[in-house]
């Protein structure tokens, strides 16, 4: 069974937020060096310094990353991601279809992970490329169930 979703175009504010949250969560140790920071020189309490640069460097590690995805809508090479297209679904792949005769299957091994949200699923292939499918697109509930089916055979979600 082949699933075919509806056109669908993403958004570049969504991506940032989506990608955004996607890589805090996956390098949520990056914020124990600032912390450690702080837990060590909290024994010096006339430093203050430490605190403002542990801060500093929390707020810009944030902000590097908002500003990588920002560029990402911009460039040629993920021009793809924010153009209108509908995807076609198996147990095989994902196809993404620029129009009927034009697509690009990406594999079910190339995809890192996968996420439920609250509605929809987010398949990430690499940090900057995310495949957002909002429940919207699909053309019926049982077109939802048969790719969460399809997630839950390949163990990306449980």
């Amino acid at each position: 069974m082949i699933v075919k979703t509806k056109k669908y175009k993403l958004e570049p504010g969504t991506y940032k937020k989506l990608a955004l949250e996607n890589i805090l969560k996956a390098w949520w140790w990056a914020f124990l060096v600032p912390l450690a920071m702080c837990a060590v020189y909290a024994f010096f309490p006339s430093q203050h310094w430490i605190y403002i640069t542990a801060f500093t460097i929390t707020i810009l590690y944030v902000l590097f990353w908002y500003l990588q995805f920002s560029g990402v809508a911009y460039l040629e090479q993920f021009k793809m991601l924010f153009e209108k297209v509908e995807y076609h679904i198996d147990s095989r792949q994902v196809v993404i279809m620029m129009n009927a005769k034009q697509g690009m299957p990406i594999p079910w091994d190339k995809i890192e992970s996968a996420k439920v949200g609250k509605d929809y699923f987010l398949l990430v292939v690499t940090r900057a490329q995310l495949i957002h499918l909002p429940y919207k697109i699909f053309n019926t509930q049982n077109d939802v169930k048969f790719v969460e089916s399809i997630l839950k055979r390949k163990n990306f979600i449980k």
